[in-house]
């Protein structure tokens, strides 16, 4: 172990034993995190109509207030951005994270306080390396350059005190020393907002760099790779970063890209997915090809919405300890920056309870039950990673809507692919892509039964380009944007049909 790894892990131990208690004491953590934020916030305009004065239970707190989505927050949010204090939290909010989970014409704006950023942000970063240099003692990631990929922070107009922008570059513009010192490309660079030209300019200043680990949405790094590559003039990434051995990652499920990034950065790296949103910092991988850990003590409360409660008017969330295996939940959490039993839009699913693992299963709003399959992200992702590892092809971003009765009166999925190599035969993978859905998932085996209901799927593959033209259309590239994986409706699919007929004329 070197020298600086022994100095940061005699630093992190007694934080290393904090994280290991998760497995035994949650409910007691979760329950202290509980009563610290209503206490915190019992003097704030939110916390006098809901009288949190005056409960004394996790079960009081669920009664006495509701589950909110945007729409209910957004009014504090502009009174907040007007300049407005301790309406949520007891504490003047100057930064608000422009949410991108979806690309919806209208955005978000979540609240970041100092300590959310202290004490679950920046917390959760330390936490991350702490559990990694554990597990990798000799790494040298610490000797090198971290590569991060973030987006851009500006003022707001009507109030130049607040800024709002990417949760990445409120995070790159306050980094603490420590971390800045290893942070690279600068901050000029880091924080463009136009990123046709950033990514040239971020390659030009990184090249040259010893670079040891990589730090983004996947998607976004790949395509900053590719420029990498092309003006090395190398066919390696081993030639330009030797030492190159981590990717950190998250906003998108890494499934559909692990096979390029093996490619790569070979099969000596190393890769931890974290789950760090807009809301907060929630979970990372402690154990390599594990789940993620729920991270319990960064002033957050969880709760869980069960499938079968979210159209409901008046849902009714769990606590931790109610939680099952492999069962879909949608997340509802309580923060240290005023978010209260805000129904994030991300859905989980627990593969342990002891301590408590969780993957990424969808978004309440992306997902197909068009004709009751129930066709969840996870799902899509696993059925194209294997149908990708029979046919040999390589995936760069999809995306699947339903066709309703048509003129052929064929009701079926629709996948709009764009492939990084493309299968020698597309029917085959077609074929493959629908064993696997039905394998992994019995609701759409069901409507698929004998071609009664749903027919087989269609895919249709996208030329080069597709995804990143239809992303700048709608003003969403780079930092966190990415393209919605399924959709009920055909809004998506459709934009991008048109772009690709454009494209199919020229």
């Amino acid at each position: 172990m070197s020298f600086i790894n022994s100095i940061y892990i005699s630093l992190m131990r007694k934080r290393l034993k904090a994280i290991d208690s998760y497995a035994r004491n949650a409910e007691d953590i979760q329950h202290r995190q509980w009563a610290n934020l209503v206490r915190r916030a019992a003097s704030t305009e939110y916390g006098r109509s809901y009288r949190f004065a005056d409960i004394r239970t996790e079960q009081q707190f669920r009664e006495q207030v509701p589950i909110i989505g945007y729409p209910e927050l957004q009014p504090y949010i502009e009174r907040l951005m007007k300049g407005e204090d301790y309406l949520l939290w007891p504490e003047k909010i100057k930064w608000f994270s422009k949410s991108s989970g979806t690309t919806g014409t209208k955005s978000k704006y979540i609240p970041v306080s100092k300590e959310a950023l202290a004490y679950c942000h920046y917390k959760g970063g330390k936490d991350m390396y702490a559990l990694y240099m554990r597990n990798h003692p000799d790494s040298g990631v610490f000797k090198g350059k971290t590569v991060s990929m973030g987006g851009s922070l500006r003022a707001w107009p009507d109030n130049t005190q607040v800024h709002c922008g990417d949760v990445s570059a409120i995070l790159t513009q306050y980094l603490p020393f420590w971390a800045e010192s290893r942070r690279i490309p600068k901050r000029d660079i880091a924080m463009m907002d136009n990123w046709e030209q950033k990514l040239p300019m971020m390659a030009e200043a990184t090249l040259k760099q010893d670079v040891r680990s990589l730090m983004g949405v996947p998607s976004w790094i790949l395509l900053y790779l590719e420029k990498i590559l092309e003006l090395s003039g190398k066919q390696s990434l081993h030639e330009i970063w030797p030492r190159l051995e981590l990717l950190i990652h998250g906003g998108v499920s890494f499934t559909p890209y692990r096979k390029q990034y093996e490619t790569l950065l070979g099969p000596s790296a190393h890769y931890i997915e974290t789950y760090n949103a807009s809301e907060g910092f929630f979970g990372m991988q402690d154990l390599e090809n594990e789940d993620m850990l729920l991270m319990l003590d960064y002033g957050i409360y969880y709760e869980f919405l069960p499938v079968e409660e979210w159209d409901k008017e008046k849902p009714q969330a769990i606590g931790i300890d109610k939680l099952e295996i492999g069962k879909n939940y949608a997340l509802v959490i309580s923060t240290n920056a005023g978010l209260w039993r805000y129904l994030i839009g991300d859905t989980l699913i627990f593969s342990s309870l002891h301590p408590l693992r969780f993957r990424i299963s969808g978004r309440t709003r992306h997902f197909i039950n068009t004709f009751g399959e129930e066709l969840m992200v996870n799902n899509a992702d696993k059925a194209l990673s294997a149908a990708c590892a029979e046919t040999g092809a390589e995936i760069s971003d999809y995306t699947a809507a339903p066709v309703f009765l048509d003129a052929s009166n064929q009701a079926r999925h629709q996948w709009l692919i764009e492939f990084k190599k493309t299968p020698d035969n597309l029917q085959t993978f077609t074929v493959s892509l629908d064993a696997h859905l039905k394998d992994l998932n019995s609701d759409y085996e069901a409507k698929r039964s004998n071609n009664i209901l749903l027919k087989q799927p269609e895919v249709v593959p996208l030329p080069t380009g597709t995804f990143y033209a239809w992303l700048k259309q709608k003003g969403k590239l780079g930092g966190q944007h990415k393209v919605p994986r399924l959709s009920n409706s055909r809004e998506y699919a459709d934009e991008i049909l048109k772009i690709k007929s454009m494209e199919d004329s020229l």
